[in-house]
């Protein structure tokens, strides 16, 4: 009896304790037709791993702004344009300072991209490479985002 009450009270009050998720913008950063479309990955700074430009809100920019912005400061991407909408979305847990990780939910928006530049501020801490989108999903970590890369 004690048990099973000791259960559906931590049913109801777990996710009341639970963190909300935060939210960040992605740019998935595209060129090409068809057979020859590539897509453009990022190494994270902290763990060098493959990933696709993101960030968390900026005041006075819309979401699909943002991840332009990001898309410049992560990859050099400019004068180009993302989608009004986003074309996906993909969860992921943020790993802070301390060990400490937070649950982010990222919006993913279309970036068409028209020009690279090789001086764009993270220049120094980024490597970035073109890569098909059979190849980015086997590089990426995320399983959502892997499959947003499966389904293009």
């Amino acid at each position: 009896m004690l048990s099973s009450m000791h259960s559906t009270l931590g049913a109801f009050i777990s996710p009341m304790l639970r963190r909300p998720k935060r939210l960040q913008m992605a740019a998935l950063c595209h060129r090409g037709q068809g057979d020859d479309k590539e897509y453009l990955l990022v190494t994270s700074r902290d763990t060098g791993r493959w990933i696709i430009p993101k960030g968390w809100p900026v005041r006075g920019l819309k979401s699909n702004e943002t991840a332009l912005q990001e898309a410049w400061e992560e990859a050099g991407v400019k004068n180009s344009s993302a989608s009004a909408q986003p074309i996906g979305r993909y969860n992921y847990q943020k790993h802070l300072g301390g060990g400490y990780a937070v649950p982010v939910e990222t919006l993913v928006y279309s970036v068409a991209v028209n020009e690279l530049s090789d001086d764009f501020p993270e220049a120094h801490e980024r490597t970035r490479k073109w890569v098909s989108a059979t190849l980015a999903a086997a590089m990426v970590q995320e399983p959502e985002l892997k499959a947003i890369f499966c389904a293009r």
